[in-house]
């Protein structure tokens, strides 16, 4: 048995001829989710010849790939959309959080208000970029070759699916699925046993769908999640269309807070408020729900392991009232505590406990019974043998860096980025490597990317570099590039904002160690949206941390 890359799935479903077609353009995105969609639109404003670049079948970047049972984001709109009034203006939504579905449709919405499609080429691969001192070039695997100026990579945080290393996959007879690559055809469930292996935020959502149906479902845990309540709720047209003169206050407040969404940022510490206080603002966030609770409420939690127990408690007290069977309830939310609070990403659920308390669910706890292999009719854990017809791997991605490390780019000295990172990141802001001149990143590693809401932080790095390309043809310049040592600077930072935090002392993909053998480091800003946005703007005024290239004038390359 075989879990497919998403490359080979894609390839599998819609493959494209093979065309050897070559490209010459001022820039070149890879990427068709949120960044790349946004960033195609604003270097066409600067009347840029942009092309754009994607794996997938059509736009939609995670959302186009993960189409699995109760796939939906955890951050509400409108704030989880872009800016641009021509897409706002004309769309609205069914509920606080979208599906997948209404997801992809939003996205063929965007394409089809922008006029995006005729500037994208799908199921496009990049499978090598090179700089030979003037152009980058992307080599794609149908034999399409691009040359750019400018090289946008918009390839996401979640595209690179974790396969784990379990024994006996060939051995196995059932159906194995990673959740990424969900089939088409709807999954038949009825009368069967069905494992999922992974407690993150996809497991929460299979959980939730796949419990209500005709089957027996196993769940494999071995780090309980902290979930959230969503609070879903529909949303009216009338109440969207009288909102609407409100949106760009909205979305200027999303990029002037900390965590992209409308939360001010808590002045009063913890243990300023007193008991009552603390929890009368723990359960008015709680009610709210989505990321209320952690967000807006007191930030005390994320640094200080008194404050972290309190909020866990007041967490475990809640679940539990929903949760009658004590041996499940100890496995999802175990007591004492096992791990930091909300170090490891919270999901947010709408009756993920309620499911798991039915009879026809099942909970086994890997921290105690480990898998030691597949075999040929199911899972066996260091307990019992665990017969199952399909097994659902919701075990997540290689996360932030997986996708551009899989792209096969060298530096301008022939430097493969897998080896410039090998003992880690180095960025200089999230937005450029250095050796690499005129190579952006958006969504990118370094940046608040995971930590707060998607879309504002994608527009202020696109922004930023529409900025530094405008700014440098306004000065004649034809590359910028980053300084070794303020890439050395900016690692720093990220490190040491991230070591006065829980995160750095638990293993999850925050800190690249669900992959075995990646280097264990703190791989986003925790500096907060607001913040970053102002330390790039700085930095974009004076070049501060760049090398900037030759002028125009002596140098044949042409901008």
């Amino acid at each position: 048995m075989r879990v497919l890359e998403n490359t080979e799935v894609q390839a599998t479903k819609t493959a494209s001829p093979h065309s050897g077609d070559d490209y010459d353009v001022d820039v070149l995105i890879v990427g068709g989710g949120f960044g790349g969609v946004y960033a195609l639109w604003k270097m066409r404003q600067l009347g840029l010849k942009t092309k754009l670049v994607e794996a997938g079948s059509e736009f939609g970047g995670t959302w186009h790939w993960n189409s699995y049972p109760g796939a939906r984001v955890d951050s509400e709109v409108p704030y989880y959309a872009l800016s641009i009034p021509e897409v706002w203006k004309t769309w609205n939504w069914s509920e606080r959080f979208p599906g997948h579905v209404e997801l992809k449709q939003y996205f063929r919405h965007v394409d089809k208000v922008l006029d995006l499609n005729k500037d994208a080429l799908f199921n496009r691969i990049v499978v090598g970029v090179k700089y030979d001192g003037k152009v980058w070039t992307a080599e794609l695997k149908d034999g399409d070759t691009f040359r750019c100026t400018y090289l946008i990579l918009a390839t996401g945080s979640s595209y690179k699916k974790h396969i784990p290393e379990i024994k006996g996959f060939d051995s196995y007879k059932g159906q194995l699925i990673h959740a990424a690559d969900w089939p088409r055809e709807d999954l038949q469930v009825k009368g069967k046993k069905v494992g999922i292996i992974g407690n993150g935020a996809t497991g929460v959502q299979i959980v939730q769908d796949l419990g209500k149906k005709d089957c027996e479902l196993t769940i494999f845990i071995r780090t309980p999640i902290c979930a959230l309540p969503m609070r879903q709720r529909k949303v009216s047209v009338e109440e969207q269309e009288t909102s609407k003169m409100a949106y760009e206050f909205f979305f200027d407040g999303l990029k002037n807070s900390r965590a992209g969404f409308p939360f001010k940022t808590p002045t009063k510490s913890f243990w300023d408020a007193t008991p009552t206080e603390r929890e009368a603002r723990m359960e008015e966030g709680w009610s709210r729900g989505g990321f209320a609770f952690n967000q807006g409420t007191y930030r005390d939690f994320i640094y200080d392991k008194e404050a972290n127990k309190l909020f866990y408690e007041f967490w475990v007290k809640k679940v539990r009232q929903r949760i009658t069977d004590l041996k499940k309830a100890e496995i999802v939310a175990p007591s004492p505590q096992q791990t930091w609070f909300a170090t490891k990403r919270p999901s947010l659920e709408q009756d993920y406990y309620d499911v798991i308390n039915q009879d026809n669910v099942s909970v086994v706890d890997l921290k105690a019974t480990p898998i030691e292999r597949l075999e040929e009719t199911g899972l066996k854990t260091s307990e019992e043998l665990h017969e199952l017809d399909i097994i659902i791997l919701a075990t997540g991605y290689d996360a932030v860096t997986g996708s551009l490390l899989e792209m096969g780019i060298e530096d301008k000295n022939g430097v493969p980025l897998r080896q410039k990172w090998k003992q880690g990141v180095r960025t200089q802001l999230g937005l450029m490597i250095p050796d690499m001149p005129n190579l952006f990143m958006v969504y990118s590693p370094q940046a608040p990317t995971s930590f707060a809401n998607g879309p504002p932080i994608i527009e202020i790095q696109v922004d930023w570099v529409a900025d530094a390309i405008t700014k440098m043809k306004s000065e004649g310049v034809t590359t910028i590039e980053p300084q070794a040592g303020s890439a050395e600077k900016w690692m720093d930072e990220v490190k040491r904002i991230g070591e006065k935090t829980l995160y750095t002392e638990v293993d999850s993909w925050y800190m690249g160690s669900n992959i075995p053998g990646k280097p264990r480091e703190l791989l986003l800003y925790l500096g907060g949206v607001d913040t970053y946005g102002k330390i790039c703007n700085k930095a974009l005024s004076t070049w501060d941390g760049f090398e900037v290239g030759p002028k125009a004038s002596q140098t044949s390359a042409s901008l």
